[in-house]
């Protein structure tokens, strides 16, 4: 038997956006457009007018010749920018989406955490879900049966699993989901960002159960743009970008590269020209700086000191829903350290023009001398309108954080906290 669990060969994926989407025709409609297309056509080559569906539609490659193979028993990483084609490519091997060109061969069972809750009702209970999603995740009732208690104990519900899922707080939900497809047992999983959902208990949960099944010897593929999981879970690790494979190997040798390349992009393109973000564009971020108390711009933060940080933004149009603005700072790799969050510093939401500034004032800044990222969105109605991962990264320097003149050791982590010493 071979020991390769995965063979990618030549794939590629081509999407076409900025075209309608045709509605259902009946069947008379469809032979009358099939008899006049070619009187159509005519037409508009005499006025010189595009006559192919890609004149009319913009296409883009999302995966574009990908090749590689990973082994049994391996715990291979998948890193990128938002928009790299990591999701993309995992779509593929669960059969989700079809590659345009080339092909994927997987030998094994196959178990996906591509989408948590993928398959739940909400008015069934949640101990029904649980066998309707199980078996969407190809588990068989026996194989649920057996499972059950620990699946239920797993996300803490018991009291709750025979009312509804509409009922369920978000993180109710999102624990259940993640407990029923991260107890089957495939010989192959797909997980992508999982990590980035729910609380940080959740997270601590989510990333044990991962470390559990790596441990098993089971093959798994792994995207997060938590680069402390990735080095901590796999053994190997793949870069995506722009849809291309720009480097494989050794994790600490891969993740030490995409943080380079990371950095070089954020210190080349401006926030207004960055593609590799996400929302419907009814609020968009355009540029972001650092300020001191008087409002002017500086280079660096300063452990102990006042910092704000500006962001620019255009709106389609002046937003007479709530918005909600967050701002989120991470780590040199991507684990995250605080949020600022518009709606739990202050009683009411945002209510903005349609060109500004929002300033985010923190008083005093509790990092150490370092390098950090900001990831910003924006959510309009609840709805999300922009979302920029590693949209500004900026350093600290030392400051005189506890007023004394000295400074905590190299080895302190990433933050300081206010704090005083008795002894009784």
């Amino acid at each position: 038997m071979s020991d390769i669990a995965i063979r990618v060969e030549s794939l590629s994926k081509q999407y076409r956006i900025g075209g309608k989407q045709e509605r259902y025709k009946t069947l008379r409609e469809t032979l009358t457009e099939a008899f006049t297309a070619p009187f159509r056509r005519a037409g508009r080559l005499l006025r010189s007018q595009a006559t192919g569906a890609a004149e009319l539609k913009e296409t883009i490659w999302a995966l574009k010749e990908i090749s590689c193979e990973v082994k049994h028993g391996e715990v291979v990483g998948i890193i990128g920018r938002n928009g790299a084609g990591k999701s993309t490519l995992l779509k593929i091997l669960s059969r989700i989406t079809e590659p345009t060109e080339g092909y994927a061969e997987i030998h094994g069972r196959v178990g996906s955490l591509i989408e948590v809750g993928t398959g739940f009702h909400p008015e069934l209970t949640g101990r029904e879900n649980i066998y309707l999603n199980g078996a969407i995740l190809g588990m068989k009732r026996a194989e649920i049966d057996r499972k059950f208690d620990e699946i239920v104990a797993f996300a803490e519900v018991e009291k709750f699993i025979d009312t509804p899922v509409k009922h369920y707080s978000s993180g109710m939900y999102l624990r259940l989901a993640f407990a029923v497809a991260a107890h089957l047992e495939p010989e192959i999983l797909l997980v992508d960002e999982v990590l980035a959902v729910g609380d940080v208990a959740f997270q601590s949960k989510c990333l044990g159960k991962m470390e559990d099944v790596a441990q098993q010897g089971r093959t798994v593929l792994f995207v997060s743009h938590n680069m402390a999981a990735i080095q901590n879970l796999c053994s190997s690790c793949h870069f995506l970008e722009s849809g291309q494979l720009v480097q494989k190997g050794a994790t600490a040798q891969v993740v030490a590269h995409y943080l380079q390349r990371s950095r070089t992009v954020l210190d080349s393109v401006r926030l207004a020209e960055r593609v590799d973000r996400r929302g419907n564009g009814m609020m968009r971020f355009t540029d972001i700086r650092l300020c001191n108390k008087d409002g002017s711009e500086v280079n660096v933060g300063q452990t102990g000191e006042y910092l704000g940080i500006v962001l620019e933004y255009i709106m389609a149009k002046e937003a007479s829903k709530p918005t909600v603005v967050r701002l989120g700072v991470a780590n040199m790799h991507g684990q995250r350290l605080f949020v600022c969050l518009s709606r739990s510093s202050q009683d009411r939401a945002l209510r903005l023009p349609r060109l500004g500034q929002i300033v985010c004032h923190i008083p005093q800044l509790t990092l150490l001398p370092g390098r950090y990222y900001v990831n910003l969105w924006c959510k309009i109605d609840e709805q999300m309108a922009d979302d920029i991962h590693e949209a500004f990264a900026f350093d600290v320097i030392d400051g005189d954080f506890f007023g004394t003149g000295k400074l905590n050791p190299n080895d302190s982590g990433d933050m300081l906290v206010k704090h005083r010493w008795e002894v009784r």
